[in-house]
């Protein structure tokens, strides 16, 4: 063995395995979606008017955190109680799931069926299944894009898009009753919004009208 191949065995040799990403098992990940799909619906599209979230096409990421501060009781949630702990959430499977579900892509709206297209019954039901589109709500529009612009643009996107390779999840196309109250859990300091300032109330300077209209613009960046 010459030397060079020797030093790297060594080097290897003292690296954290935790240090190297695990790689996903998608097949895994749709069989423990089984389980999730009972409250987040088989596509992850969420359900109950937001009452459980959306999670498909979030950042795995963005997933694998909340999965961890689930799972060490960082994050409370009832209803995940059940769901998550040591024995039954090991590293390996939230990375499978969390990736399982980052690549579903969901749809706002159907392609329109015309005489020239071939029509095909069974893919159209299959693609209602993968259907959210985020009711508009009521509220000032404009003066929510300008505060979107103010507090939330430079980390979620231009248009609420969120950045994947940064595990920022997006908000458009997300249920605003769900964001509504997140932003509640942000302002209370029940939820952590950043880790490093978790001081930091986020949105509290922002009266319920105001917040009604950020989420008011947000409720249409999926049309």
């Amino acid at each position: 063995m010459n030397k060079r191949r020797w030093w790297l065995l060594l080097i290897a040799a003292c690296i954290p395995l935790q240090l190297f990403a695990a790689e996903a098992d998608l097949d895994n990940g749709e069989e423990i979606n089984e389980v999730c799909a009972g409250c987040h619906g088989e596509f992850g599209e969420g359900g109950k008017d937001g009452e459980y979230p959306r999670l498909a096409g979030l950042p795995a990421r963005y997933m694998e955190k909340q999965l961890h501060l689930f799972r060490d009781r960082k994050r409370p949630n009832l209803p995940m109680l059940e769901y998550i702990d040591e024995r039954q959430s090991p590293d390996q499977e939230i990375t499978d799931i969390s990736a399982f579900l980052e690549q579903i892509k969901l749809v706002a709206q159907l392609p329109p069926v015309t005489s020239e297209s071939n029509f095909d019954a069974y893919e159209r039901m299959m693609m209602t299944k993968k259907l959210l589109n985020i009711a508009k709500l009521d509220g000032n529009i404009k003066a929510g894009k300008k505060l979107y612009k103010r507090e939330c643009r430079s980390c979620h996107g231009r248009k609420a898009e969120g950045k994947m390779d940064k595990g920022i999840p997006m908000l458009a196309g997300q249920y605003s009753k769900y964001l509504n109250r997140q932003f509640e859990f942000y302002r209370k300091k029940q939820r952590i919004h950043e880790e490093d300032d978790p001081e930091n109330r986020l949105l509290s300077s922002l009266s319920q009208p105001q917040l009604n209209d950020l989420l008011a613009y947000l409720s249409i960046l999926d049309d």
